[in-house]
């Protein structure tokens, strides 16, 4: 069942490949994929999806097909992506720290891009309290999952940054600095779990998930607060296996609506990703 198509360019991803592009000196091949991005989600911001064809196409349905075994017989194979049609708020603070990090790269910023990044704001003002899908895509109940919420601050935040650094560009910081201290007070509030010091999945849920390990790097907190030490030790404590690092918690059945369990796939000594079980 956990065998998917990902032949597609996924924001989420592809913020992570700005930056290391960024990191590397490659300015020019990042402001292609900027634009790139730009011509992509530019529309409604209702309609923004996690995912798009390498062209930039939006139609990417879902499709079984029976009649190939698959690499070492992993059935079904599919073609398309049925995730293309959740939704998850992360994305919204990815695309704003994706092109916060580009005009802080110095590529030169089109007007029209802050323009749709006020869009984008303004819809995830009125959204980020809904439960979604998560980082993860998981195909059970939608839930507030805390790495969403917690992308949701960034948006907010990076939009603070820009207007404070450019005084010059339309846009409320007040609005958007009040917005970012409303989900920030709720993740605290709701997400964390004060018995067992850590940070967990969802509000008010029992399940660890790894994605909650980017709450320093993305500056929701300091690496040294002591939530998220704690957060990295139960990390560490619950799932770990052989020296990886699960996605959440294996034995959550309520959480993905996927049978069997899901295989490390993160290391937790160099960090790169492996496949999934």
């Amino acid at each position: 069942m956990r065998n998917w198509d990902y032949r597609s360019c996924w924001l989420r991803d592809s913020s992570l490949t700005l930056g290391a592009l960024l990191a590397a000196g490659y300015v020019e091949e990042a402001a292609a994929w900027r634009d790139w991005l730009l011509r992509s989600v530019a529309g409604d911001p209702a309609d923004l999806q996690i995912m798009y064809g390498p062209a930039g196409e939006r139609r990417l349905p879902e499709t079984t097909l029976p009649w190939l075994r698959g690499y070492a017989d992993s059935a079904p194979v599919r073609t398309g992506n049925a995730a293309v049609d959740q939704f998850q708020l992360d994305v919204y603070g990815e695309v704003m720290d994706s092109l916060n990090r580009a005009r802080e790269a110095g590529i030169p910023a089109e007007r029209h891009a802050w323009n749709l990044q006020l869009s984008l704001l303004g819809f995830l003002e009125s959204t980020w309290r809904e439960p979604d899908e998560g980082l993860w895509e998981v195909r059970g109940p939608r839930r507030h999952f805390t790495h969403s919420k917690v992308m949701a601050w960034v948006a907010a935040d990076r939009a603070v940054r820009t207007l404070e650094s450019d005084p010059s560009l339309p846009g409320d910081a007040a609005r958007w600095r009040a917005m970012r201290d409303d989900i920030h007070a709720q993740v605290c509030d709701k997400a964390y779990d004060p018995v067992r010091n850590t940070f967990t999945q969802s509000y008010g849920s029992r399940e660890l998930d790894a994605a909650t390990l980017l709450i320093p790097q993305v500056g929701f907190l300091p690496p040294d607060d002591p939530r998220v030490v704690g957060t990295v030790d139960a990390v560490m404590a619950e799932l770990t296996h052989d020296g990886y690092v699960r996605r959440y918690s294996a034995d959550s059945t309520a959480v993905d609506g996927l049978p069997g369990q899901e295989g490390p796939s993160w290391s937790a000594r160099s960090g790169w990703r492996t496949p999934c079980g």
